[in-house]
């Protein structure tokens, strides 16, 4: 959840490192779970929790507390099988068994080290290190793997945890796949130092829960010592790199440096190319996420057309027109992309109010495409003005650049509503923008019309002008559109 929350942009990597570290401790929770299946007999509360939830899941007030209940029936009802099945399995007068765990020497780091790697390898191939951690306890309830080997396991699946993320970021952006590295260093270093002083570290552990690994026996202990080892490994690791999580990011940053686009008009989708869990609502964030950067392009976009008024070099005006004409090309691409990607989302079960939403992002992305055919329109005219050799008067290129400051304003505002909250914005504004742009362009067309019949510039001039004006004014439009979508509203205004 967290490498799709910076992936959608709702999380910094440096809040991302924070949470992962609180997420690291609260997942020891698990491992208590665990040993306290393999310890009580919880047979008379997974069949009443199984009735209680399906009642529950079918009122539909009470859905999400039968979802939990049914959830965690299942989790001890997992665990009532394997604890039964490793009675049955009679590990501990298997002799082939027990020769097998007594021959390694616990004494040896280059023990510790193996049961280690193996303890990575296997979490990383099934994906899941609570179900490694569930053999583990069974391996060490029975009496059969020693404390130190099933420590140095845990250990390995605190590693092999991290894969899980890291292969899920593997199609993300850089800021996700820092996030899930950081995991993994953050992991590394506590196995590291851990290292470093293992058997006191075990011994003062075991000697929290009551157990002495030397003497061995009280092997109903040994699940207690896991879950207490898992929580204070992740504790104590957490206490010591709490206070560097900014050379943390530095870290990862050098690690994984940000990836240059091979070429400047490179189209991809920063927020939504890769969607990581699949949660309606995270989605729904993340293409609004994508949006409003849609909004970004064509604001900038718009603000190119405008250095296409100016006097510039033939050479700089055919680069800035081909880059204009590249940029409505991923535009379209852009539209299609999120399009494809609410679609895929509407299929899931949806509230009402998600529902609305992914209407209005539909009606959103349209009109951005739609400002972005406009500003190419306005391109290709002028292109089509400077390859005819015409000339706008100097009082025609002022009043252009006085409908096109308005034109600016309009989708700066637009920009600003998209990257906010819409109860923070008011429609009001752009409406005002919306009507000068109207007013004006009722009057330059009255203007121009008089103009060209009183011979002051030619019919072909007139209607270059007029061209800009009617492109301009229909960009104004697409604006409110847009303002209209993101805040709710329909052409009437009305919420």
């Amino acid at each position: 959840m967290t490498v799709s929350f910076v992936s959608a942009g709702l999380l910094t990597l440096s809040q991302a490192i924070s949470v992962i570290m609180g997420a690291n401790i609260g997942t020891t929770l698990t491992a208590w779970i665990m040993s306290l299946g393999y310890n009580v007999d919880l047979t008379n509360v997974v069949f009443p929790a199984f009735l209680v939830g399906i009642v529950l899941i079918y009122r539909k007030r009470f859905r999400f507390v039968g979802d939990f209940l049914f959830g965690i029936a299942f989790l001890f009802f997992s665990l009532v099988m394997l604890s039964a099945t490793g009675r049955e399995m009679d590990l501990e007068h298997n002799e082939a068994v027990v020769a097998f765990f007594a021959s390694f020497d616990t004494g040896s780091y280059w023990t510790i080290l193996s049961f280690l790697a193996i303890g990575t390898i296997i979490t990383c191939i099934v994906q899941s290190s609570a179900a490694v951690m569930a053999i583990t306890i069974l391996l060490c309830s029975t009496g059969v793997l020693p404390i130190y080997l099933g420590i140095a396991l845990v250990m390995g699946e605190n590693i092999g945890t991290t894969a899980t993320a890291n292969l899920a970021a593997l199609g993300a952006n850089t800021q996700a796949r820092r996030a899930a590295l950081a995991h993994l260093v953050f992991n590394v270093f506590g196995v590291i130092w851990v290292l470093c002083v293992f058997y006191p570290f075990v011994d003062f552990v075991c000697h929290l829960v009551g157990y002495d690994p030397k003497t061995g026996g009280q092997t109903a202990l040994l699940p207690v010592v896991l879950a207490m080892f898992h929580t204070c490994f992740n504790i104590t690791n957490t206490a010591i790199l709490i206070g560097f999580i900014p050379q943390l990011e530095k870290l990862v940053c050098w690690l994984l440096p940000e990836k240059k686009e091979e070429v400047a008009g490179d189209f991809h989708l920063q927020y939504i190319h890769a969607n990581l869990i699949k949660t309606p609502e995270i989605a729904v964030l993340q293409a609004e996420k994508e949006i409003s950067r849609f909004a970004d392009k064509v604001g900038q976009m718009f603000g190119e057309v405008r250095q296409l008024f100016t006097e510039i070099s033939n050479e700089t005006f055919d680069d800035l027109y081909a880059q204009i004409e590249q940029e409505e090309d991923l535009s379209d691409q852009m539209e299609l992309e999120i399009a494809h990607f609410l679609e895929q989302v509407s299929n899931d079960h949806l509230s009402d109010v998600t529902k609305m939403k992914i209407r209005q992002m539909m009606r959103e992305i349209g009109e951005l495409e739609s400002i972005g055919d406009a500003c190419y329109n306005l391109a290709r005219t002028v292109n089509r003005r400077r390859q005819s050799g015409l000339r706008l008067s100097d009082v025609q290129d002022s009043q252009l650049a006085d409908m096109m400051t308005l034109c600016e304003k309009a989708i700066e505002q637009m920009r600003v509503t998209m990257h906010g909250h819409r109860r923070q914005h008011n429609i009001d504004e752009t409406y005002h923008l919306e009507n000068g742009i109207n007013q004006m362009r009722n009057r330059l067309k009255t203007d121009n019309i008089r103009a060209v019949n009183e011979h002051e510039h030619d019919y072909a001039t007139g209607a270059i002008f007029s061209d800009m004006v009617g492109e301009l004014e229909k960009l104004g439009d697409y604006v409110v559109n847009v303002v209209e979508a993101r805040l709710g509203k329909n052409a009437l205004g009305v919420v």
